[in-house]
């Protein structure tokens, strides 16, 4: 059975005690996962989970949930499992998705339109609050209860609301110039939908999605059984 995580321990200690330890960026991919299924054990009323349960839920190893853990806490006993609601806090408040973060997303075509109006962020800790397109065809119009602004107010529109977090769903052509106008603003955090790579500072993370991309890496994968017969 997995280790059962102290509640005594205030979750901004368990974080900040190890502030300056170098996490790998995998771990913190997967922290998000942890909270997803946390919540929906809490949420059907389950109220520990032992590491091996976790693990089969999410489809790890229980050391590797433990050692994913370890980076950012001690832990008690084993045997009494974790406390479903308190770990999706801690993980919660270790990821900062405890407070609202506004986004602005940049590009209006077919793919920004279908962001703009994804209702999963209305749960979560991230909300739209400013979009930008290039040239008069959609700026003006409405989308989401927000009106659609010229990408030549971007800069100062991120310094004004202090927007940290970015989507750029724009052609590659331009998407480089976006970030840094971006990146002028204050902006830390880009999610980047453009298939090209984008050139940033060192404290600027930038996760690209780009599915034909995804695709194309999955192929090698599917087996070529009886091509060669």
């Amino acid at each position: 059975m997995g280790g059962v995580l102290l509640e005594s321990t205030p979750a901004s200690a368990l974080f900040d005690s190890n502030a300056q330890q170098q996490i790998p960026d995998i771990v913190i991919r997967r922290l998000p996962i942890y909270v997803r299924t946390l919540r929906a054990l809490t949420d059907a009323g389950i109220r520990s989970v032992s590491s091996e349960e976790l693990a089969d839920l999410i489809g790890v190893t229980a050391a590797q949930i433990r050692r994913d853990l370890s980076y950012f806490g001690k832990f008690g006993k084993q045997g009494k499992g974790y406390d479903t609601h308190f770990l999706a806090q801690t993980i919660s408040h270790i990821l900062r998705l405890d407070r609202q973060w506004p986004v602005a997303l940049v590009g209006l075509g077919n793919l920004g339109r279908a962001i703009a109006n994804y209702r999963g962020f209305t749960p979560s800790s991230f909300s739209i609050v400013a979009i930008f397109d290039r040239g008069s065809r959609n700026v003006g119009n409405v989308v989401n209860g927000l009106e659609i602004l010229n990408d030549d107010h971007l800069t100062n529109t991120i310094i004004r609301e202090r927007i940290r977090i970015g989507i750029i769903a724009t052609p590659k052509t331009y998407a480089q110039e976006i970030a840094d106008r971006m990146i002028a603003g204050g902006v830390e955090a880009i999610l980047n939908y453009a298939p090209t790579i984008l050139r940033v500072p060192e404290k600027v993370t930038v996760r690209e999605i780009d599915p034909v991309s995804a695709l194309q890496s999955m192929t090698y994968y599917i087996s070529e059984r009886g091509a060669s017969s």
